[in-house]
């Protein structure tokens, strides 16, 4: 299936490449998902008529992401958790406690731009977790896990 991306994917493309994808990713990820649309000769028109405008909107977004990776790069996050005696937490820290937790002290995260690559949080201590809030825009983030009483 060839798509036209309608907005960078990474390890895919940039605005306006034409590229051969899967069906299945094609059908259930990019055109559903507003990312991409089909490379037909009607889109393919349409695409250039609105280029400008589809690049306007992504230096943007990109601009907004650079602006809040900026305030996320001082920001160290504390999470207070029940733990045992050894420093092992009474269950995990996950995506959505860490934006959740970020979002009430004042930095509006998303679940899905919290990235844990090794899984949930565990251990009593400090971490580095990964936010993702674009495609080009990466930022670490200290968690610190204290044990609560």
């Amino acid at each position: 299936m060839e798509v036209i991306l309608l907005q960078k994917v990474a390890n895919l493309g940039n605005i306006g490449d034409r590229v051969k994808v899967r069906s299945g990713y094609g059908r259930n990820y990019l055109l559903p998902g507003g990312k991409a649309t089909l490379a037909t000769p009607d889109n393919v028109a349409r695409f250039e008529a609105r280029r400008a405008e589809l690049e306007r909107a992504a230096q943007e977004h990109h601009a907004s992401a650079e602006a809040r990776a900026n305030a996320l790069k001082e920001f160290k996050l504390t999470i207070r958790a029940k733990a045992g005696t050894e420093g092992k937490l009474f269950g995990s820290i996950g995506t959505a406690d860490i934006a959740e937790a970020a979002t009430r002290d004042g930095h509006k995260l998303e679940r899905s731009e919290v990235r844990l690559p090794d899984g949930p949080l565990r251990m009593v201590g400090e971490h580095v977790v990964t936010v993702h809030l674009h495609a080009d825009v990466n930022v670490p983030l200290h968690v610190t896990i204290i044990a609560e009483e």
